[in-house]
């Protein structure tokens, strides 16, 4: 294969590890154990060069952070510490597939995200990987959202695409020219769009949605059904500042300080369920209606596809490591096991 040409032995290796990785990247179909711990959420699951994703297995954490209204890094990376053992035996069992015979490759997420709860999953990759002699793959978060569309559509799609990332702590627009080669067009220079959504269900007193793909920002999402998006005006920002519309940039620290401002000058009862709505309604952009604004803009303006992938695929995962970390070992992209996490990173330092 072309790829094997691009390894060469890293002296962290040892000679028989190096042999194994040699047999192991020449399999056909190989499959990667990822894991996913950048935050709040225990993902691991098992997918395959083939485009299957033969396992899934998650811990969600809502029940831990809700009352205190927003992810406590402490309480995630201690959850983390007792769950992800199981979850990682979860998908193993559920595969029905041998960690020793099995599985060729471990990925695992080493940044951005909480530096605790980044270190639970790097710890116990690389531990298992050096142990089994498996390869060692470190998978940078972002990147693993903009590649898993890849993974998910009927058919494989080729570079370059537009990315358009919008998560509960990152918004970003990328060119993804590669698997290692993203150019970044834009990003918030302030709150993500999924922190504001969060800061406003929690100023409304929205209960969390619960179960996979809840939290607060869903459960804000759910609430702005019922509301009329034109009773309150709640402004665009940064419409007025043209180098920064210019700079492809977002800004949504602006938007909860709006509705704190209408609720205060309009004398507001937030007890009445349907003002809440009307406010949810003015001030939010759901996931569905971000879909159906690209997707008219895209198709009616552009003439090109909007490919997104499944919704419970769109938050944090193991099935999006793993994929990264296929796509990644084809490209003889592996990392030795003395590697450490990187809380902030930059997509575009991938390339340097």
């Amino acid at each position: 294969m072309v790829f094997l040409k691009k390894l060469t032995r890293k002296k962290f290796w040892p000679i028989q590890i190096y042999r194994n990785l040699i047999i192991q990247i020449s399999k056909n179909p190989f499959n990667v154990l990822g894991i996913e711990t950048s935050c709040d959420d225990t993902g691991v699951a098992i997918v395959n060069s083939s485009r299957q994703i033969i396992y899934e297995s998650i811990q969600l954490q809502h029940d831990i952070h809700e009352q205190n209204g927003g992810i406590v890094p402490s309480l995630a990376m201690k959850s983390h510490q007792i769950h992800l053992p199981r979850v990682i035996n979860e998908a193993l069992i559920g595969g029905k597939l041998d960690i020793v015979k099995d599985i060729d490759v471990i990925a695992v997420t080493r940044g951005p995200g909480l530096p605790g709860c980044l270190g639970i999953g790097l710890s116990a990759a690389k531990t298992l990987a050096a142990v089994l002699g498996k390869p060692l793959i470190g998978v940078h978060h972002m990147a693993s959202h903009a590649l898993t569309a890849r993974l998910t559509h009927t058919e494989l799609i080729p570079f370059p695409y537009l990315t358009i990332l919008i998560s509960g702590g990152h918004t970003l627009i990328l060119v993804t020219n590669g698997i290692n080669k993203h150019i970044q067009l834009g990003t918030t220079i302030d709150d993500s769009v999924g922190e504001a959504f969060d800061k406003i269900a929690r100023l409304l007193k929205i209960p969390w949605l619960k179960g996979r793909g809840g939290g607060p920002g869903a459960a804000l999402e759910q609430f702005a059904i019922g509301g009329k998006s034109d009773k309150f005006q709640i402004p665009i920002p940064m419409r007025k500042d043209q180098q920064r519309r210019k700079e492809m940039n977002f800004s949504f620290s602006g938007l909860k300080t709006c509705i704190q401002q209408l609720v205060q000058k309009q004398n507001l009862n937030l007890e009445d369920e349907q003002v809440k709505k009307d406010l949810a309604a003015g001030g939010v952009a759901s996931n569905k209606s971000i879909r159906a604004s690209l997707e008219k803009l895209a198709n009616e303006r552009y003439n090109i596809p909007l490919i997104s992938p499944p919704s419970h695929l769109c938050t944090d995962n193991g099935v999006m490591i793993a994929w990264t970390g296929v796509e990644r070992f084809r490209e003889g992209l592996i990392d030795e096991y003395n590697i450490d996490h990187i809380p902030k990173w930059s997509i575009e330092d991938l390339s340097k």
